[in-house]
């Protein structure tokens, strides 16, 4: 049993990464077996279950959405949030129902709660019924942990490791049209709310051909755009002896002619203008860029740990409006950091004016255990904070349609990815600059990328036509 330890995961060192190969070892014992798998979280915990399934499909085992039914149940968890915690232990009482009913079950958690310490320790206590836990570090080894799975007996194997690089993970992936590439693992910024570092390790980048072989494959496959996925892309490379960062990383990628990249998340301190160019130059980088501001008070920045200032985050931003045609930014606001006054929030709010953002995820501030700004006093009222939350949103939403409308009587491209689940007769996409868009035109379009005359503009998404005579690439 290895269970996580918060200052070990907090450590960091000059020991080089270790690159692996997976190595999958069959065995017919879990062939023919039903699973069921729920993700919480961001994109990365959605690309880990798409390891996940690769491994379980490896096995023959089959993917089944009645929980009840199913052999083995997984929970690829998150931590970022304290609502997420919530609603897996909200979960674990409907499983523990089914273990009663039948002992059998194997139920495995995974993912980022479970790196972290209170969690293990209320698993242990309170829920011995769960067979395997398993950490971020260590989804390769799944196969062998329910291969020797005994009843009754809880296994936990969670690392608190700076981490390794395993290459030629086999995927199962969700779509055929879109996917995600892994090109950094981890995360050394430390922000003070965050807990990310510790449950995922620190930065350590694959190699740039490594990277570049998948997204060719993908591009023999038939796929149309690759998303590149790290907690914070923009630091790849640092790690690496190779002498390449993002932007070499980002023109490699490029030059393979696959259809449509983006990537997520980006840090504006590592943003350089080395990365605006390269977006600028190739067409199919898309002219997205999703950039956390998280305050617009130099105060909270600097509690938060963020390492810029408003001033810096604003000449960042108009940097790439000016040089990148075309492009949509993107955001993340948290309300409500430990000490944060009415005066702070309107330097929030006087951002969200300046910028006029695309879009914002926002969030009240949710303590996670372990990390600093857990500590740190907080004496707000939570209904402050909503109050706070919801003018936030209404000035977000307001830039985010007035974006939108702009787009009014113009045709763009976009990317279909399936049939509208409100209206059979549409069919819905992406524009290259990531505003979802339900189009008017047939199912036989989902995987191409067409010219749509959008024709109506709402806060989150946009209708439109298909431009006659229709382009599709």
């Amino acid at each position: 049993m290895n269970v996580p330890n918060l200052k070990e995961a907090r450590k960091r060192s000059d020991k080089p990464v270790l690159y692996k190969e997976e190595q999958l070892l069959y065995s017919n014992e879990l062939a023919g077996k039903k699973y069921f798998l729920r993700t919480y979280g961001c994109q990365m915990n959605e690309h880990d279950s798409e390891e996940i399934k690769g491994i379980l499909d490896f096995l023959g085992m089959e993917p089944i959405e009645d929980m009840e039914s199913a052999d083995v149940i997984i929970l690829n968890t998150c931590a970022i949030r304290e609502n997420a915690h919530d609603k897996v232990f909200g979960y674990l009482g409907r499983i523990k129902h089914i273990k009663k009913e039948r002992p059998e079950v194997i139920v495995a958690l995974g993912g980022c709660m479970s790196q972290e310490e209170h969690i293990v320790e209320e698993i242990l206590t309170r829920h011995p019924y769960i067979n395997i836990v398993f950490g971020t570090h260590n989804i390769h080894e799944l196969g062998n942990y329910l291969l020797n799975c005994l009843p009754g007996k809880q296994d936990i194997e969670v690392y608190s490791i700076e981490g390794d690089v395993i290459e030629n993970v086999r995927y199962k992936r969700d779509s055929k049209i879109t996917a995600w590439v892994n090109i950094i693992y981890g995360c050394d910024k430390f922000c003070t709310y965050c807990i990310v570092p510790y449950t995922r390790g620190k930065e350590r980048s694959r190699k740039l051909d490594q990277i570049v072989k998948e997204v060719e494959a993908l591009k023999q496959e038939g796929y149309q755009e690759v998303t590149l996925l790290g907690q914070n892309v923009n630091a790849y490379g640092h790690d690496l002896d190779e002498n390449v960062e993002f932007a070499d990383l980002l023109e490699a990628v490029a030059k393979t002619n696959i259809p449509r990249i983006r990537f997520v998340t980006s840090h504006p301190w590592n943003f350089t203008d080395k990365m605006i160019d390269a977006i600028a130059k190739y067409d199919n980088i898309m002219p997205y860029i999703h950039l956390p501001i998280q305050s617009g008070s130099d105060r909270i920045l600097k509690l938060m740990g963020r390492r810029y200032t408003k001033e810096e985050y604003k000449e960042l931003y108009q940097k790439m409006k000016e040089r990148i045609p075309n492009v949509a930014i993107t955001t993340d606001i948290i309300v409500g950091f430990p000490g944060e006054t009415e005066s702070d929030f309107e330097s929030t709010l006087d951002i969200v004016e300046s910028c006029q953002f695309d879009g914002a995820f926002t969030f009240i501030f949710s303590p996670r255990e372990g990390t600093p700004a857990a500590k740190m006093q907080d004496d707000t009222p939570l209904e402050e904070k909503e109050e706070r939350l919801r003018r936030l949103n209404e000035r977000v939403n307001y830039y985010s349609r007035l974006n939108n409308e702009k787009l009014l009587e113009h045709t763009v491209p976009v990317l279909i990815l399936g049939q509208s689940e409100k209206d059979a007769s549409k069919v819905y996409g992406y524009t290259d600059t990531m505003k979802l868009v339900n189009v008017e035109a047939p199912k036989e379009t989902i995987g191409k990328i067409i010219d749509v005359l959008i024709t109506d503009a709402k806060s989150f998404s946009l209708d439109g036509k298909v431009k006659e005579p229709m382009k599709v690439s």
